[in-house]
């Protein structure tokens, strides 16, 4: 597989991507919401609570929590400690709504998107190998989700040390879970769907079709992920590690399956 062939298909993908208001703005919007306004405004309120039985109530919903979470909880106020359980345990799935939705958008299009611009033919001549034009549309796929994921992510890390750091006793975010949640567990799941979402693209004939047939495949992967990840930092290291390296397998076989579903064909429209 030519590498050189590979980077330039997913380079002139980008480009596309970069100059289409279609994709960024949601996506900008999209991690605006998710990282940024809706944590700012729950950990804001949290934290500005006071009262006992408000206190008692905010007691309650943290000892709903795992002991092994519990036990890792910092802050001296019930408040404090409710703002701590929100930013580390119940917000994790962030981490993977945001990556999955904005990369399965451009995933869709990827190949079925070149015959409705009539650029299909050409790259279908083009000395790029079949897997050479899977490989690169997968990249293309892969780097707004993750680069989103990654931007966010330090931006989340701002909001929640900046709103709950105080009560705690100082910067405490990310975590250990964080760092494996996002540098291990969340690109293998990516992987996993986009391996399937471009291989629609090769099979549908129209954006239209393939963005509402990568909805029945984010939608499962999105539940699994949520279920995952927030689990994973209950219990964060060891497990994340343990299941970040089945996703990594499950990863690899999907896109060595993957690959074997684009032709030139497909990109022609031919049947």
């Amino acid at each position: 597989m030519n590498g050189p062939r590979t980077v330039a298909i997913a380079r002139h993908e980008l480009a596309q991507f970069v100059r289409s208001r279609d994709y960024l703005l949601p996506l900008l919007l999209l991690s605006g919401l998710f990282f940024v306004a809706i944590p700012a405004f729950l950990l804001g309120a949290i934290s500005s609570l006071t009262g006992n039985e408000t206190a008692e109530a905010i007691g309650a919903i943290v000892d709903t929590l795992p002991a092994s979470a519990q036990d890792n909880i910092q802050g001296d106020t019930a408040e404090a400690q409710a703002a701590y359980a929100l930013a580390v345990f119940l917000l994790a799935p962030i981490a993977i709504v945001v990556p999955l939705t904005s990369s399965t958008a451009v995933g869709a299009g990827a190949v079925v998107g070149e015959r409705e611009r009539g650029t299909g033919e050409f790259l279908a001549h083009s000395p790029a190998s079949e897997r050479e034009i899977y490989v690169g549309k997968l990249i293309a796929s892969l780097v707004p989700g993750y680069v989103a994921t990654v931007a966010g992510f330090g931006v989340y890390s701002l909001v929640v040390n900046t709103i709950v750091g105080p009560d705690v006793g100082g910067w405490f975010f990310p975590t250990g879970g964080w760092w494996v949640l996002i540098l291990w567990v969340v690109p293998p799941f990516l992987a996993v769907a986009l391996s399937v979402i471009v291989a629609l693209s090769a099979s549908v004939r129209s954006v239209t079709a393939a963005q509402q047939a990568s909805q029945l495949v984010t939608l499962p992967v999105i539940l699994i992920a949520y279920a995952l990840s927030t689990g994973l930092l209950f219990d964060a290291v060891t497990a994340g590690l343990a299941v970040g390296a089945l996703a990594w397998i499950a990863a690899g076989f999907g896109l060595w399956r993957g690959a074997r579903t684009v032709h030139r064909e497909s990109l022609l429209g031919v049947d």
